[in-house]
């Protein structure tokens, strides 16, 4: 079962966003829309985005 985890940058009523890691891969989901899936991302292209959004650069 995939464990899934609610952004803590997600306001209480919209724009929520659920994370789930797994040891190959983490998926991202909208928390309003789940019946539409979720986006899958390699770890490393997840740590470059985490980088990229720290550093301000996206």
């Amino acid at each position: 079962m995939t464990k899934w985890i609610k952004s803590s940058y997600s306001s209480a009523a919209s724009e929520c966003v659920e994370v789930a890691r797994s040891p190959r891969d983490v998926k991202v989901r909208d928390t309003q829309n789940r019946p539409a899936g979720h986006l899958a991302f390699s770890r490393s292209e997840w740590a470059a985005f985490l980088a990229g959004t720290r550093s301000g650069r996206i």
